[in-house]
């Protein structure tokens, strides 16, 4: 996440004759100006264009249209005020393809700022164009999409648009856009499958995308692509118009919309559900975005000072808890699902938005489509606002069906993320197994002393490695001194193992399936495409990484014992089994889940030494997984040597 500088702007907070005397900080201002109306921003139709804009502290409001993204000259038109602080202008001709502004008096202060709502923009996100969706749909636009029964079901895959197909060998031919992700029989090194094919055939069940809304020109610049840029685009500029540097043709607003309509369907079509990473708790810069400049002082949060909230880090929060920024919010995410058909939002930094706000936005998500994913990172943050409204862990109760990553689980796992030489459970620390089996049980209160946040599992995104901090291939290295590679791979893969056999929702990071590195840069945002990219040679030298990501998700989609749905299952069928030190085992009992095995028993063995562990005696085993592990089995014991996970069914 970029860090943006104050700017030295002052800002104005209107006349308050405006608004009879009430300030835009006060809480009579949103009983008095709340607008339930659909029609803010533009309505557009061949004949007329509508413009609707809320900015009760503005004295004046125009539109003003310009003939392209960069001409100086403008026309400009009043517009009148209406109800609840709106203003409203309809202009009678056919206005597709010019761009527009709004312009507001603030006090003494005129501002111009594109349109919050806007669907189309120019290139940078400066202007808003005029633009008749439904132009916009490629060829093959469909409804159809995957079967999703329940989110546990889902197996998630996270990338960055621009480092999926970036590498000089990835095959693909528009490296980097939106249109790379369509392309289909691309090969890399010895003939590697790449890009599309490459997700597809590690079966998972989504992609969830980096940012893909329009972002900061200070992160990259849509009219200087020749030269290379690079940014995860976590400062939102314009939040329901696609970002232009992962189009074709920046220059052309309908390209981007159009490109990555194209790749959603395409995704569709390939069995993959698309989940998009959206960031409402902050904007890129609280004093020069169009919030501010429209209603200086309501959209964003501010302490007694006056001065900007600052838990995202960013300098700037959002007031989600204000009826008009939820209003933004919410109608923001159902934009992106009716135009582009997405089917699940991450919700970053999640823990600064509001639990009103996200149980909107599931409510209205189960009104269109209940099988629209939602997870978010529930950190525990300080924001302005109450600690019991905060959408963070601790409140994961009031907010069923919204699910929340797990840290503590991937701390467990690899070592405390923070603390660089710190071991994990798979590279032989010690005092983690509780950690351990609070994921394992997908995040829910289990026992006396498993305990976590989930209520239940779906409330549960198990992971060890994303985007943020350490790759996991370089945290295990990080804290791993004087073991081989050999080694450390065999901790990489358990690490992967014990994500996709646990309960809740399993999420796994572009290029974990073959150990990807960034050269130990921990929070890569802003670095370069040599360090970001998917490496698809690394890839074709450890396709036994990826050979063994596919068999787990493929077993995890052949047994439902791991993907229980409720947390009375969890804890009637899940029995955690003895086991020496550095190793975790347990059973999933008596058909659990639905499952045709009636017994699996899954063990996670992290210990430098043979062992010898004692099977429960429910019937003859078969393996499923850890053949190389296997020393000796019997109904009654297995002898195990090597870091790995056996799965064993009966």
């Amino acid at each position: 996440m970029s860090v943006q500088k104050e700017s030295d702007a002052v800002i104005h907070y209107g006349d308050l004759a405006v608004t009879g005397g009430v300030s835009v900080f006060d809480k009579e201002f949103d009983e008095l100006f709340y607008y339930e109306g659909t029609d803010l921003g533009l309505t557009y139709h061949p004949q007329e264009s509508a413009f609707r804009l809320w900015a009760p502290t503005a004295s004046e409001a125009y539109v003003l249209l310009y003939a392209d993204w960069q001409t100086a000259e403008a026309r400009r038109y009043a517009m009148t005020r209406d109800v609840k602080g709106t203003w409203q202008l309809t202009i009678a001709e056919d206005l597709q393809g010019m761009y527009y502004t709004y312009q507001v008096l603030i006090g003494d202060q005129w501002n111009e700022a594109i349109d919050p709502y806007a669907a189309a923009v120019g290139v940078n996100g400066d202007r808003a164009c005029i633009v008749d969706m439904a132009t916009t749909d490629p060829k093959r636009w469909t409804e159809d999409k995957p079967p999703l029964h329940s989110p546990v079901d889902a197996i998630i895959y996270e990338l960055h648009v621009r480092d999926y197909t970036i590498h000089s060998d990835s095959g693909v031919e528009h490296k980097g856009k939106f249109k790379g992700l369509t392309e289909t029989g691309t090969r890399g090194p010895e003939g590697i499958r790449t890009g599309l094919d490459h997700i597809a055939e590690l079966g998972v069940t989504h992609v969830e995308l980096l940012p893909i809304y329009d972002f900061s020109t200070e992160s990259v610049d849509e009219t200087a692509l020749h030269v290379p840029q690079y940014n995860w685009g976590y400062d939102p500029k314009n939040y329901n118009a696609p970002e232009g540097s992962y189009a074709t043709d920046p220059y052309i607003p309908e390209v981007r919309i159009r490109e990555l309509k194209q790749m959603i369907q395409t995704f569709h079509d390939h069995g993959l559900r698309v989940i998009m990473d959206v960031v409402y708790n902050h904007v890129y810069d609280g004093y020069l975005i169009n919030f501010t400049k429209l209603v200086p002082g309501y959209y964003l949060r501010y302490n007694k000072d006056r001065k900007f909230s600052n838990g995202s880090g960013c300098g700037n929060d959002t007031a989600s808890e204000r009826p008009m920024m939820r209003k933004f919010i919410v109608e923001s995410v159902l934009h992106w699902v009716k135009e582009y058909r997405i089917d699940g939002f991450r919700f970053d930094l999640m823990g600064l938005l509001d639990v009103e706000t996200m149980n909107e936005i599931r409510s209205r998500l189960d009104e269109i489509d209940p099988s629209i994913i939602t997870i978010g990172e529930g950190w525990v943050m300080n924001t302005e606002l109450e600690e019991k409204k905060r959408a963070n862990q601790q409140q994961a109760a009031l907010m069923p069906r919204i699910a929340l990553f797990n840290d503590g689980f991937r701390d467990a796992v690899k070592g405390d993320i923070f603390q660089f030489d710190y071991k994990g459970f798979v590279s032989g620390g010690v005092g983690y197994q509780d950690k351990v089996k609070r994921g394992i049980v997908g995040g829910i209160s289990y026992s006396r002393e498993i305990k976590a946040f989930a209520s239940e599992p779906d409330q549960c995104v198990n992971y060890v490695e994303c985007h943020d901090n350490h790759t996991l291939w370089d945290k295990i290295m990080l804290s791993t001194e004087g073991d081989t590679d050999i080694v450390r791979r065999a901790m990489h893969r358990l690490s992967s193992a014990m994500i996709l056999t646990s309960q809740g929702i399993p999420f796994l990071h572009a290029g974990q399936e073959f150990y990807r590195s960034k050269n130990r840069i921990e929070n890569s945002y802003n670095s370069s495409d040599e360090i970001n990219r998917l490496d698809w040679e690394m890839a074709s030298q450890h396709l036994d990484g990826v050979r063994y990501i596919q068999r787990l998700v493929q077993l995890r989609k052949e047994h439902p014992a791991f993907r229980m749905k409720d947390a009375a299952s969890i804890r009637e069928q899940l029995q955690f089994e003895p086991c020496p030190e550095h190793a975790i085992a347990f059973t999933l009992r008596d058909h659990a889940g639905g499952d045709t095995e009636k017994h699996i028993y899954v063990l996670y063995y992290a210990a430098r030494k043979e062992s010898s562990l004692v099977l429960p005696q429910l019937g003859d085993w078969k393996v499923l997984l850890g053949e190389e592990l296997i020393k000796r089995i019997s109904r009654e014991s297995l002898v195990v040597s090597g870091i790995g996970a056996v799965i064993l069914s009966c």
